[in-house]
């Protein structure tokens, strides 16, 4: 017999395994992409699908139920086809992208200067976006990309679009 050598988290007391395997297991096939998730994401350029897994992904967004509830993160899988990405942007939490599918130019730009670093990332590979620190990617190549997108809050705030118009607009999609 299996013996727990911890105690269940408050919100899963008194819940069946069955219970726990409906709220806590999320399929690829159950999700419907959200072309819609970021402000950003209605301008050509900038167009891509979020699958959120568990919490609110970077999109702010929080009231879809099929997700798996965050506790401490969030977990996404993003879409992005060619010529596509995202608006340089800031969180107040960290931000992983980790590549599954294809090749994704990361970038770092440098507050006030423009100046900016890109690093193009295959399968297998990630980049960690600490808070605060200018940052976003593009689809260079001819092959769609997915990648995981991690964020280090359960609740993380919209993102903080480096772009004046976009970071008035950013709470236009929630």
């Amino acid at each position: 017999m299996s013996v727990a050598r911890h105690p269940r988290a408050s919100e899963v007391q008194g819940l069946s395994i069955e219970d726990i395997a409906d709220r806590y297991v999320r399929q690829f096939r159950d999700i419907e992409p959200d072309w819609e998730a970021f402000e950003d994401a209605k301008i050509e350029g900038y167009k891509r699908a979020q699958h959120r897994f568990i919490g609110a992904g970077g999109s702010g967004k929080h009231g879809d139920l099929a997700v798996i509830p965050a506790r401490g993160f969030t977990l996404s899988i993003m879409y992005v086809e060619p010529g596509q990405g995202n608006a340089a942007h800031t969180h107040e939490v960290e931000e992983v992208f980790f590549i599954l599918n294809g090749i994704l130019t990361v970038f770092i730009e440098e507050e006030g200067t423009g100046r900016r670093i890109d690093k193009k990332l295959g399968p297998w590979e990630c980049i960690s976006c600490p808070p605060g620190v200018i940052h976003g990617y593009s689809n260079d190549t001819l092959e769609p990309v997915y990648f995981q997108v991690m964020l280090g809050r359960d609740k993380p705030e919209t993102m903080g679009y480096t772009n004046e118009e976009l970071y008035e607009r950013k709470d236009a999609h929630l």
